[in-house]
């Protein structure tokens, strides 16, 4: 069965939706829409009309493309105004086998537990321990017998008015959410490999006006931060340095931006204000602006990295994904500044029709949304509606479900099941009428035995 959904990064400098079919946990990209980003400023709406335009006219773009008119989707939310707290949930299992019910119950006690604060909406409920009896580190708590499980939580929350701000801005773009899943979170989904996820990592999401961090140990999140500090801060200190349009500093960014090389080559740019007068500038300048600003975000995510007193626990080191990872020599200045682990840059991956443009760091929050939806998200999390997401089949106590050797294709059950129905309708005519020797079946064809016969025979008519 296939599923289509609508996934939509909502960015300080670029908003992007995609539409995906969803089939087997295969994700398929059918359309996309990017759109510059309007009333949004460091993560956060800060005008409502402003951002619902920009949210859709890309919309518009990818339902064109895709052909599709949906109409729910899946929002990230930024990490600016998210707050995480851990907490802890103790149950007693009567049956001895832990079901999903079990692992549902001990996931609501740890939510119940925290401390959420009254202006705080919970979007991610992510356990990173279970403790079944007195085992420390259990993966997976489904099916077995225990007394008791316990389970240690990281819960991400977001001021309840930055969420009604979102879902009005999406609201009067013509979609409903029915999922919202923390930008870094999703940029982590988009980039990590399984072995990073089991050694441990963290993931550095270097955006436009923000950036972002996240580490992943056990089994998920479990630390997130935030940075004010974006791509469009280096445009910035070159206009100002430079004293030229912002236009013309992005581009100078661009096509000159490098934190390993510098150049003596003066290159002429027009003057804030009388563009028809020109000002030599030497490289040297760009590089200095450039490779200070870019130093400083790295330095303050090092010591957040410090701060969260899990780099112990970080044997895969880090991975920086984002639009600001473009610039030459980025991975190089990390590695540095990050001293004694490898750096890499991620890239949006597994995902079919990827477009050309959507293979860039930039669009990893937006690839991970997808694949969030796909079951990409942590196993047992509980999402912002307060459902339990899980990859387990759910059986029901129903004697007539169990098959046993094999299951019967499609044609042998439709069979089967209409013999099951033809026979029930008989025993039920014939309950209803009087018993009479014409009503009595054949027993010949069934059994050759007279005296077998001859008993069924008299059980049926006394």
């Amino acid at each position: 069965m296939s599923d289509t959904i609508l996934a939509i990064d909502i960015g300080s400098t670029k908003i992007c939706a995609i539409i995906a079919e969803i089939q087997d946990s295969e994700v398929t990209i059918q359309g996309h829409g990017i759109s510059k980003s309007q009333g949004v400023k460091k993560g956060a709406i800060t005008n409502i009309e402003l951002a619902s335009k920009s949210i859709k006219k890309a919309i518009n773009d990818a339902k064109r493309i895709a052909g599709s008119n949906i109409t729910s989707a899946t929002v990230s939310i930024s990490n600016a105004y998210a707050k995480s707290l851990n907490s802890t949930g103790i149950v007693n299992i009567p049956h001895k086998d832990i079901s999903i019910k079990e692992i549902n119950r001990v996931m609501q006690t740890a939510l119940y537990n925290a401390n959420v604060p009254t202006e705080y909406d919970v979007i991610h409920v992510l356990p990173y321990n279970f403790r079944v009896d007195d085992q420390d580190f259990i993966e997976d708590p489904f099916g077995m017998n225990a007394s008791r499980m316990e389970v240690d939580v990281n819960i991400i929350m977001t001021q309840k008015s930055n969420l009604s701000n979102l879902k009005k801005a999406v609201r009067s773009a013509g979609v409903e959410i029915d999922g919202i899943v923390l930008s870094g979170y999703a940029s982590a989904i988009a980039t990590m490999d399984e072995d990073e996820k089991e050694l441990g990592v963290a993931v550095i999401d270097l955006g436009g006006q923000t950036s972002n961090l996240v580490i992943h140990t056990g089994n998920s999140i479990r630390y997130n931060d935030f940075l004010g500090v974006g791509s469009n801060h280096i445009t910035n200190d070159l206009s100002m340095a430079l004293h030229t349009p912002l236009q013309i500093a992005e581009n100078v960014k661009i096509r000159h931006g490098s934190l390993i090389e510098s150049s003596n080559e003066v290159i002429e740019l027009p003057i804030i204000g009388d563009e028809e007068s020109r000002n030599g500038v030497s490289l040297e300048v760009v590089h200095s602006v450039i490779f200070s600003r870019v130093e400083e975000a790295l330095m303050i995510l090092s010591k957040s990295l410090e701060k969260s007193a899990l780099k112990e626990q970080i044997g895969a080191g880090i991975i920086l994904t984002g639009g600001m990872t473009k610039l030459k020599g980025m991975r190089e200045l990390a590695q540095a500044i990050f001293t004694g682990m490898p750096v890499r840059v991620g890239y949006p991956d597994n995902v079919n029709g990827l477009f050309e443009e959507l293979k860039d760091p930039a669009f990893s929050t937006v690839v991970g949304l997808l694949l969030y939806q796909a079951g990409g998200h942590t196993q047992y999390e509980i999402n912002f509606q307060q459902e339990l997401l899980h990859s387990k089949a759910m059986f029901e106590d129903n004697l007539n479900d169990i098959r046993i050797g094999h299951s019967p294709n499609t044609e042998e059950a439709q069979t089967t099941r209409a013999h099951k129905d033809e026979k029930e309708h008989k025993l039920k005519d014939q309950e209803e009428s009087d018993i009479s020797f014409d009503d009595l079946p054949d027993l010949g064809r069934e059994n050759k035995n007279p005296l077998k016969k001859l008993a069924s025979w008299a059980r049926q008519l006394f």
